[in-house]
């Protein structure tokens, strides 16, 4: 009995100081561990390394989570998701040597370019995802969405604590780049992060305008001139041509209840 008191003493204790220095994986899993090593004839060594394994891993999942939470992306997409042979302009090779972020190592950009529907902003979420798992910190606009915090931030006079917090970032994400015009102040502000970002932090921009066309949304030739000189230097294009997904599937939807009306 003194024995099996002293074990369950020495897990109480044990678990006490798992708590204290921060273990959550080592103490959840130590006893089940215990019983495995026990069983394959482990030695010290091999049990102490297969318990931390476990919280390694454990550990970089939820950096993972927070990762991806701290993007802020409206829906996680998958590149795996992604249906290639639906959408064949697409550069298949190109995003999946982009999937594996060393553009964002050498501080590339990467600009997609389609009409609405044509999965410019799964891929550029798929890519963020990647980045996430690989350790990046990500953060994911709308440039409407971004134009409006620049112009609250100026505002409100915090403007240089957002760019602070933008300049954190190892990839910027500015979604449907060309429905909604800029105001001059908001093209400018844009502008500023697009120059600031320049050979420092990664930017993937969506964009259903070709380049000629980018004045309807920054306003005027030389601020389009300098946004796509910083933003066409070391840069990856991808194009989309095809269908959006969104009418093909709102087509077969409608044929499928013709046909079940029939």
């Amino acid at each position: 009995m003194k024995a099996k008191r002293s074990v369950a003493a020495d897990v109480v204790l044990l678990r006490h100081h798992l708590t204290a220095l921060r273990l959550p994986s080592i103490k959840a899993e130590c006893e089940q561990v215990a019983r495995e090593a026990a069983s394959a004839n482990l030695d010290y060594l091999g049990f102490l390394l297969r318990l931390c394994e476990r919280e390694l891993q454990d550990r970089e999942q939820r950096a993972c989570q927070r990762r991806l939470k701290a993007a802020k992306f409206p829906q996680l997409k998958s590149l795996d998701d992604f249906d290639f042979t639906a959408q064949p302009s697409l550069n298949r090779a190109l995003v999946v040597e982009l999937s594996r972020c060393e553009f964002i190592d050498r501080r590339e950009s990467v600009i997609l370019l389609g009409g609405p529907g044509t999965g410019k902003t799964h891929v550029a979420t798929g890519l963020a995802a990647s980045a996430c798992q690989r350790g990046k910190r990500v953060r994911f606009y709308r440039v409407t969405e971004l134009i409006t915090h620049l112009l609250e931030a100026r505002e409100e006079r915090v403007l240089s604590r957002l760019r602070a917090q933008l300049a954190r970032l190892e990839l910027l994400v500015l979604d449907e780049f060309g429905y909604v015009p800029a105001s001059q102040v908001g093209a400018e502000l844009l502008f500023d992060v697009i120059s600031t970002a320049y050979e420092k932090t990664s930017v993937i921009v969506t964009t259903n305008l070709p380049f000629e066309r980018w004045t309807e949304v920054l306003g005027n030739e030389r601020l389009v001139a300098a946004t796509l000189d910083r933003l066409t230097h070391r840069c990856h294009i991808l194009e989309a041509t095809g269908d959006s997904y969104r009418l093909r599937e709102a087509q077969r939807r409608r044929k499928g209840a013709s046909k079940d009306e029939k």
